[in-house]
C-alpha cells in the first residue's frame, strides 16, 4: 500500500480518537476534521475534499435520517407510555421464578431495540431492584443481565440508531440486518446470563451500601448469590412500584370515572413489532421475487405482486406506521398535544448528534473513496491472509476502546469500510454485523453506558471492571465465531 494513502487514512482516525478525547469538540467535528485530514494527507485538492465531504453527508442521511428520526420517536413513546414495563413483566411472568437473569437480559434486549439503552436502563433498573428485593439477594446478577441484553441489540439491531446508519453507510438491505442482529442476539444472550450468573455472586458484597439499602432495605444482610439469604425490610410489590412510576410519567389525569391508564404487553409491542414485521416481509418477499427471475445478484425487475409488500415494507413506511401505532394505541385520549409535542421534541434532541455523527460519516467515506485512500486499502488487505471482514471489527474494536462510544466506532468503522466493499467483495451484511460487533468490546471509563450501569448496580473499581467491562467483552468474544460463520453463509 501506497505510504503516503496508508498515512492519510491512520492520521484519519486518529483525528477522530484525539479530537473526542482530548478537545472540547464532539465526534461530529471530529469526523469532519478527519475527512478534511485524509483528503489533504492523501493529495486529494482541498476543494474535491469539501465536494466530496457534503455530498457524502447528503447521500447517507437521504437514505437514513428520515428512519433514525421515526426510530428514537417510538422509542420516546414506548417509554412515556409504560409500554416497555408491561413487557418486562410480561417476560418474567413467562420465565417464571428462579429464571428471573433471562427474564431480565430478554427484556432488556427487546427494550432497547426502540429505546436508547441509557435511558432504557434507567427505566427498567427498579424492575431489577424490586425482584432482588423479593429474592433477597442477586441483585448484580439481574442488573447486569439486564445492562448486557440492552447492549446487544442497542449494538445489532435497528432500529436502534447505530446500526441503522452502519445499514445505510454500506448499503446493507435492512430487513436483513434485522433479522441477522436478532440472530445473534439470541444466540449471545445465554453468554450474558452465564457470565452474570459467574460473577454476580461474587460481587453482590461490594455493592456500595447506598445502594445496597436503597435495594435491600436499611436492615439487609446479602450473604450474596442469586439467592442468598439476609434480613430485609418488607418487600414493595411490583404492582404498586408499577403505578407509581406510572403516576410520574406525564400522561395527563384520566376523566372523573375513568381508570388510571394501563399498556398490555401486546399492544406495547405493536409499535416495535409491526415495523419490524413490515421491514422482513419485504426483505423476505424481494428474496422469493428474486429467485424466481433467476437475478440473485443485481437489479431486477420487480413484479407486481411484490409492489405492496416494498412499499409498507420500506423502512420509512414501515416506521411511520409503527409511529402512528404508538401515539394513537398507546397513549391515553385525554394525554395533552402539547406533552406529546414535547417528547417528540425531546426524542429529536436526542437523535440530533446521531444523525450528524452519520452524516459526518458518510463524508468521511466519501473522502477515503474519492480520494484513493479506499482502493489502496482493499489492495494491501488483498495481500494478506486475514479475513476481510475482521478489517471492520478491528477498526470498531480499536475505536470503541480509544474513545469509548459504541456508534461512533462503528460508524467509524462503516466509514473505512464502505469503499472496500466492491474492490474485495465483502458482504455488505457481513460488514455490517462485523462493525456492529466489534463495537461492543469493553466498555469502560470513557463509555457513559459504563457510569449509567455500575451506579445504579453500586459497582466501583475492579468490581466495576469485573463485571460490566468483563461481560461487554465476553459478548465482543461470543461474536467472533459468528462472524465466522456468517461469512461461510453469505460467501
Amino acid at each position: 500500500m501506497d505510504l503516503q494513502l496508508l498515512l492519510a487514512l491512520l492520521l484519519g482516525i486518529v483525528t477522530i480518537i484525539v479530537v473526542v478525547l482530548r478537545t472540547r469538540l464532539d465526534a461530529f467535528v471530529a469526523l469532519l476534521l478527519a475527512s478534511v485530514v485524509t483528503g489533504a494527507v492523501a493529495g486529494q485538492p482541498l476543494l474535491d475534499t469539501v465536494t466530496s465531504i457534503t455530498t457524502g453527508f447528503g447521500n447517507t442521511l437521504a437514505s437514513i435520517g428520515i428512519v433514525i428520526g421515526l426510530g428514537v420517536g417510538i422509542g420516546k413513546i414506548l417509554e412515556v407510555s409504560g409500554a416497555a414495563d408491561s413487557l418486562a413483566r410480561a417476560f418474567l411472568r413467562a420465565f417464571g421464578k428462579g429464571r428471573e437473569e433471562w427474564a431480565m437480559g430478554s427484556v432488556g434486549a427487546l427494550v432497547s431495540i426502540p429505546v436508547f439503552c441509557d435511558s432504557g436502563y434507567v427505566i427498567m433498573n427498579p424492575l431489577a431492584r424490586s425482584i432482588a428485593r423479593v429474592k433477597r439477594g442477586g441483585y448484580v446478577a439481574l442488573a447486569l443481565a439486564l445492562g448486557c441484553g440492552m447492549t446487544l441489540t442497542h449494538h445489532l439491531v435497528p432500529p436502534t440508531p447505530g446500526p441503522l446508519a452502519v445499514s445505510g453507510l454500506l448499503g446493507a438491505d435492512l430487513g436483513l440486518v434485522i433479522m441477522t442482529g436478532l440472530i445473534f442476539t439470541v444466540i449471545l444472550l445465554p453468554v450474558v446470563i452465564l457470565y452474570a450468573r459467574w460473577v454476580g455472586p461474587q460481587l453482590e458484597d461490594r455493592i456500595v451500601p447506598a445502594v445496597r439499602e436503597a435495594v435491600y432495605g436499611r436492615t439487609a444482610v446479602v450473604a450474596g448469590g442469586a439467592g442468598g439469604a439476609g434480613s430485609v425490610d418488607e418487600p414493595e410489590g411490583l404492582d404498586e412500584l408499577d403505578q407509581r412510576e406510572q403516576d410520574q410519567r406525564g400522561l395527563g389525569e384520566p376523566p372523573a370515572g375513568q381508570p388510571p391508564h394501563k399498556v398490555g404487553a401486546f399492544v406495547g409491542s405493536l409499535p416495535l413489532l409491526v415495523p419490524l414485521l413490515l421491514i422482513i416481509a419485504n426483505t423476505v418477499t424481494a428474496a422469493i421475487d428474486r429467485s424466481r427471475q433467476g437475478a440473485l445478484s443485481g437489479d431486477y425487475e420487480v413484479s407486481s405482486w411484490t409492489v405492496p409488500f416494498a412499499f409498507a415494507g420500506n423502512p420509512v413506511i414501515a416506521l411511520v406506521i409503527g409511529i402512528l401505532i404508538a401515539v394513537y394505541v398507546l397513549l391515553p385520549r385525554w394525554t395533552p398535544r402539547s406533552t406529546v409535542h414535547t417528547w417528540f421534541a425531546e426524542a429529536a434532541a436526542s437523535a440530533g448528534l446521531i444523525l450528524l455523527i452519520t452524516g459526518a460519516g458518510g463524508g468521511f467515506g466519501l473522502v477515503l473513496r474519492d480520494s484513493g485512500v479506499g482502493d489502496a486499502l482493499a489492495e494491501a488487505i488483498a495481500s494478506l491472509s486475514l479475513p476481510v471482514f475482521l478489517v471492520p471489527f478491528l477498526i470498531a474494536t480499536l475505536v470503541r476502546i480509544a474513545q469509548g462510544s459504541g456508534t461512533v466506532a462503528m460508524v467509524t468503522a462503516a466509514s473505512v469500510t464502505a469503499p472496500l466493499l466492491e474492490p474485495l467483495g465483502i458482504d455488505p451484511l457481513l460488514a455490517a454485523m462485523a462493525c456492529t460487533a466489534g463495537s461492543m468490546v469493553f466498555s469502560y471509563f470513557n463509555d457513559s453506558y459504563f457510569w449509567v450501569v455500575t451506579r445504579f448496580t453500586g459497582l466501583e473499581g475492579t468490581a466495576a471492571l469485573k463485571g460490566w467491562s468483563g461481560i461487554t467483552t465476553a459478548v465482543w468474544l461470543g461474536s467472533i465465531p459468528l462472524l465466522f460463520v456468517l461469512s461461510l453463509v453469505v460467501g
